[in-house]
């Protein structure tokens, strides 16, 4: 993987360079990061001569909050959350918690997502911060072509490195503020726990089989997941 410098735009790498079955993940098809809203002339000017489609996964409430309006790439708006992200804090849930909710409620629309990677086209997912939704959906695809488990563990854990160490003071600050009683708010903020990761990987495994099994069982078909693994995966010449 490889970090990249948009402007204005935090969280931002290339995942390709893992491992993965049948050779590596190719480099410039699927990027992630944070909202695109801050980007400068600059930052924009890089989404644009890197990325073809946008996948954005807020929700609407956010997207009205902190708009992004780049032209060039196609975006296509997939908000995973069903409900507000608000209410998660509310309610306190933890991050397992969170994941599982987006794997039982969005089955449907983390396929639609994967299925923009799987086109071919160089991508880039997105939500607020580049942790969670993005996190979820991109380590389902990279799993579901036989990424390396550990490389897509770290790929997942190294955004809470990424993120704005004042930002996250901020608002953990803030929620410890507003939910004195919460235990998991500033996690689910501001954290990228690889044990969280690799929980999450593990109970897709036992409970559909695979990434892959997960995706099928949600509408993706053998040709779409083929076209995905064509997409992400190049074979690397033997060196032997």
């Amino acid at each position: 993987m490889t970090v990249l410098d948009f402007d204005g735009v935090n969280n931002v790498r290339d995942v390709g360079g893992m491992p993965a079955e049948g050779g590596r993940i190719r480099s410039g098809i699927l990027l992630r990061s944070g909202q695109l809203s801050g980007a400068t002339n600059a930052g924009v000017d890089a989404v644009r001569e890197r990325v073809a489609h946008i996948v954005d996964l807020r929700d609407g409430e956010e997207v009205a909050a902190e708009p992004t309006e780049i032209d060039g790439p196609d975006t296509t708006h997939l908000p995973l959350f069903l409900g507000s992200v608000r209410s998660f804090f509310e309610t306190d849930t933890s991050l397992e918690d969170l994941y599982l909710h987006l794997l039982e409620e969005s089955g449907e629309r983390l396929v639609a997502a994967i299925r923009i990677i799987a086109a071919g086209e160089p991508t880039l997912v997105h939500c607020t911060v580049g942790k969670d939704r993005t996190g979820v959906t991109v380590a389902l695809a990279l799993a579901a072509v036989g990424a390396d488990r550990d490389a897509i563990i770290e790929d997942y854990a190294l955004t809470e490195s990424q993120l704005p160490p004042e930002r996250s003071q901020r608002i953990a600050a803030y929620l410890r503020s507003q939910h004195p009683e919460a235990v998991h708010a500033v996690a689910l903020a501001t954290q990228s726990p690889a044990p969280v990761m690799r929980a999450l990987l593990d109970g897709v495994d036992a409970r559909w089989g695979s990434a892959a099994g997960y995706l099928r069982a949600n509408g993706m078909s053998d040709a779409e997941l083929d076209a995905l693994h064509a997409s992400l995966v190049e074979p690397v010449a033997d060196q032997g």
